[in-house]
């Protein structure tokens, strides 16, 4: 009997300890967010009026990702854009937004967005023509699609280059390791009218109790079995 109950109870425990892992390996955030923009903004192919905007990153691949900007309550598809990620050294409890540095009276560009607490953001993907005039006016590399899509399946596979600002055409690799002709403009950031949403998986919650339970059955069983073993001995 005593000996059933240990191995219940290392399998418990196994349990837990396998599962632990998976569920924490598969949780991810949830990254949607709204922003309110005081003055006209740009992003690939379109120009969004002041306004508010819900942001949302689709497809998360491994060299890029796809993002889709919907009107203030979701109910609209305003742009999908191709973004390659982005990095910071350290996260903020805000979204943060960096913008090209343009002429005065032009909307200024998104660079990147990055969602609360993370340090990987999204670098958005102009179109070739529109990143060598970025580029060329802001002093600063841009990533750019090499050819006009889209299609979203067309845009997970279309090939990415970075343009310079002498409208050289150079790998997206290379282009992350080259230093600005001029720095960016400040990123700003933006108030959202919505908190961040960061509820994990309900399968994740529990393994760590499941664990716990697996382990706690352990020691009752080596405690049962030395109790036992203390009683066979004394009728002895």
């Amino acid at each position: 009997m005593f000996k059933n109950i240990t191995w219940c109870g290392l399998a418990l425990a196994a349990a837990g300890v396998v599962a632990v892992p998976s569920a924490q390996a598969g949780q991810r955030w949830d990254d949607k967010t709204r922003l309110t923009f005081s003055e006209p903004v740009e992003v690939p192919g379109h120009v969004l009026p002041a306004g508010t905007y819900t942001f949302k990153l689709l497809d998360s691949m491994s060299d890029r990702h796809i993002v889709r900007i919907f009107n203030a309550d979701g109910s609209q598809v305003i742009a999908t854009i191709m973004t390659i990620p982005d990095q910071r050294l350290k996260a903020t409890d805000n979204t943060v937004i960096k913008f090209t540095e343009m002429p005065s009276g032009s909307p200024e560009a998104i660079r990147a967005w990055f969602y609360p607490g993370h340090t990987i953001g999204q670098e958005f993907v102009y179109s070739k023509r529109r990143a060598a005039q970025l580029a060329k006016v802001s002093h600063t590399v841009v990533p750019a699609l090499t050819i006009d899509v889209t299609d979203e399946d067309a845009m997970k596979t279309a090939e990415i280059v970075a343009i310079t600002p002498d409208e050289k055409e150079v790998p997206v690799a290379v282009a992350m390791r080259m230093p600005d002709v001029a720095p960016a403009a400040p990123a700003a950031t933006v108030a959202t009218a919505a908190p961040r949403a960061r509820e994990l998986p309900h399968t994740a919650t529990a393994m760590p109790l499941v664990a716990v339970l697996g382990f706690g059955a352990i020691a009752l069983a080596l405690g049962l079995a030395a109790f036992g073993k203390r009683g066979s001995n004394a009728s002895a």
